[in-house]
């Protein structure tokens, strides 16, 4: 399937883990009256859902700006002036999927490397998703594709029904331009399958019963040989059900490829194989709490979540790849350490090179390392890219040593950069400026937390502003992903525009970096784990307040945003301070954490959250389950929930039973569940267009119109 990592890298890259969206296993609780709303697709439950919809369509629609919004926020979506961003550089070919007004679903195309490093790439389709969902009678989302190098002649296509985590994997043949007749084919389930070779996968899927966890993963991985049934696959390893998963990983260098067994027993430790030489699996040295972050050279990359001896956590380390499969690997060599305010973020490797992007103090900053082979020394080099902006690593050429990067800030457009060997870093692409960036400026400030801790924040505003405005925070904190300021009309996160529309009114729009995220490395994360977890919703009053006593805003005046675990964020915000915000938007949310290790993924985040079936557990928890604080006759903020049916990964009853509760207590809730578009919600750009447009006249009308 796509390439991922690890099961902690590529499930935070995501934000939180999917699972099937189960709720027999769940023990009954008599005392939920809104139990009945947990029922995904049950009719009660569907009827009213329709009816909230109803209800805040019509509200909001009704807004003035609405379709003006709307309509704009659909045009800077679909601008076909939008960077092409590399899926994958396979030889002397580029990958990419274009979505556009007249493709909502994609066209995954490649161009030839030199014309699209000119910035003058010739595109050819590869496959029409939208053409493809039409003829087969598929609402199919595009999940990716995974080529097997070096002739990338085969690929694995991943297709979701309406967006949710499970998908199709049908192999296609790129020189026939057609699905292989009698290719590898899977069945819709949350697969992870590789390339062992041109005639054989590594498979992990749901085998029937018993083969899937307790989160809802594949707990066998098997070796399937083209030719025959995948009844017939044989057993490479097998979990037990209280793992989270287990799942192949197939590395290649230079010319050999090494597979690897992620054997993941809670989020954040999993034992790591690797196949040796007469086919046994062998324990890696790595430690499990560590994270494997690729090959390069003979050498195995490790990122350090805990200290290794004296090695620091958050220290990058390697091992020869050689002396790991043979199971005799000795002391790692330090490849590179933190300093105070930088931690490593992403790492790519290339053949020569080895990509690290950093942040420091939240901005991004490349390097590029290299490891002389005689001394076993590393070396690095620092790549220019942007002053204070935010850096992804987004592709890289293999043969030709170089890694492409995205760089853009809240007022500058992003661009796609180029960095090789040597010299500086070069722009194939900018996008236009979509507004008049000279009217606004953004500060980094820092706020101090209950506990003194300094949590910075970024702050966009209209120049020249003075005397309080509305405010609009964006805060995630958990999962250890950062959270680095992005172009206004991404920001924030699946809303496209509306940190643009937010400002363009005289407004305030603040990103914060509160603890549980990732911006000052694995300490910076644990300081919200578990027991730790109120140090976040702390951190998110904390900015609040110094909106307030700096004169940015008045309290009230404030709303916030988070989604997924940000739902958690939010909604524990509002029940501890319901007098700080003035209104609330809940993505995707997680909410009663009660019941949330029984619904969907939940199982799969106990080392996040805590067990609340563990009595010792849920004496910290129940103080900040956002479901379970909502207490009859309080009042609180004006609330938006917007999610998807086809979630499976937060299950869609967290958010409906949330606003069943609010609603009971006189509280303003407005409610927007769309059918499809799974955890991210949006299938396409229409929708995302839409959703800017009605959070923008939510924000609106309870933060100023409701204040004038």
């Amino acid at each position: 399937m796509r390439h991922k990592l690890t099961l902690r890298s590529a499930l935070m890259a995501i934000a939180i883990a999917s699972a099937p969206a189960l709720i027999a296993a769940a023990p009954a609780t008599g005392d939920d009256p809104y139990l009945w709303l947990e029922d995904i697709e049950g009719a009660k439950a569907i009827a009213q859902v329709e009816q909230w919809n109803g209800e805040t369509e019509k509200l909001l629609r009704a807004s003035p700006r609405f379709e003006a919004d709307r309509a704009r926020a659909r045009a800077i979506l679909d601008d076909e002036s939008q960077i092409a961003v590399p899926d994958k550089v396979m030889g002397d070919r580029v990958t990419n999927l274009w979505r556009d007004a007249k493709n909502p679903r994609g066209l995954w195309r490649s161009s030839d490397l030199a014309s699209y490093l000119a910035g003058k790439p010739n595109w050819t389709t590869i496959i029409d998703v939208d053409a493809l969902g039409k003829a087969e009678g598929k609402s199919w989302v595009w999940h990716g594709a995974d080529c097997l190098a070096p002739d990338y002649g085969r690929c694995l296509i991943s297709l979701s029904a309406g967006g949710t985590d499970a998908d199709v994997v049908r192999e296609y043949d790129l020189a026939t331009g057609k699905f292989v007749e009698g290719g590898f084919t899977l069945p819709e389930a949350k697969s992870d399958v590789a390339w062992a070779d041109k005639d054989t996968l590594l498979v992990g899927t749901d085998y029937g019963a018993g083969s899937l966890t307790a989160s809802g993963y594949p707990r066998i991985v098997k070796r399937w040989k083209r030719g025959t049934p995948l009844s017939a696959a044989t057993l490479v390893k097998e979990g037990v059900d209280s793992d989270i998963s287990v799942r192949p990983r197939v590395e290649q260098d230079g010319d050999k490829r090494w597979v690897f067994i992620d054997r993941a027993l809670t989020f954040y430790t999993n034992d790591l194989y690797i196949e040796g030489a007469n086919g046994q699996l062998i324990r890696t040295p790595v430690p499990d709490t560590a994270d494997f972050r690729g090959l390069i050279g003979g050498q195995m990359i490790v990122l350090l979540n805990k200290p290794l001896g004296d090695i620091p956590t958050g220290s990058l380390v390697s091992w020869p790849i050689a002396d790991v499969a043979a199971g005799k690997a000795g002391a790692p060599q330090v490849v590179l350490k933190p300093t105070a305010t930088s931690v490593v973020e992403e790492v790519r490797t290339t053949d020569n090179i080895l990509w690290v992007k950093q942040l420091d103090n939240v901005s991004g900053a490349l390097l590029a390392m290299t490891r002389d082979a005689a001394t076993g020394r590393w070396t690095s080099r620092s790549v220019p890219l942007a002053d204070k902006a935010t850096v992804h690593l987004v592709g890289t050429d293999d043969k030709g040593d170089r890694v492409f990067a995205s760089v853009e800030g809240m007022l500058t457009p992003p661009s796609l950069m180029v960095a090789g060997a040597q010299g500086a870093a070069r722009t194939i692409q900018q996008l236009p400026a979509r507004f008049d960036a000279s009217q606004f400026v953004v500060e980094q400030r820092f706020a101090t937390s209950k506990d003194g801790t300094k949590i910075p924040y970024f702050l966009a505003r209209k120049k020249g502003v003075t005397g309080p405005v509305p405010a609009f925070i964006h805060a995630y904190g958990g999962f250890r992903a950062a959270q680095t300021p992005t172009y206004l009309t991404t920001e924030p996160y699946r809303a496209g525009p509306l940190g643009l529309f937010w400002v363009e009114d005289g407004n305030a729009y603040v990103l914060a970096n509160i603890r549980g995220g990732g911006e000052y490395g694995p300490a910076w994360h644990q300081d919200a784990l578990r027991e730790e977890r109120q140090n976040a919703f702390d951190d998110l009053a904390a900015v609040a307040e110094d909106l307030v006593k700096t004169g940015v805003s008045t309290k009230g005046d404030i709303g916030i945003s988070g989604r997924s675990n940000g739902g958690v964020l939010v909604g524990a915000a509002m029940t501890q301070r319901p007098d700080l915000y003035g209104a609330v938007i809940a993505g995707s949310p997680l909410e009663d954490m009660k019941r949330y290790s029984h619904l969907s993924a939940g199982a799969s985040w106990v080392a996040e959250y805590g067990d609340p079936d563990v009595p010792s557990d849920w004496a910290f928890m129940s103080k900040w389950s956002p479901y379970q604080n909502v207490k009859a006759g309080a009042q609180y903020p004006p609330a938006f929930f917007y999610l998807s049916t086809k979630d499976d990964r937060v299950h869609p009853g967290h958010a409906r039973k949330m606003a069943a509760k609010l609603k009971a207590t006189g509280s303003t809730v407005y409610y927007h569940e769309y059918r499809e578009g799974g955890h991210s919600v949006g299938a396409d750009h229409a929708e995302d267009a839409v959703r800017a447009a009605l959070l923008h006249a939510f924000l609106t009308r309870e933060l100023v119109e409701k204040k004038k």
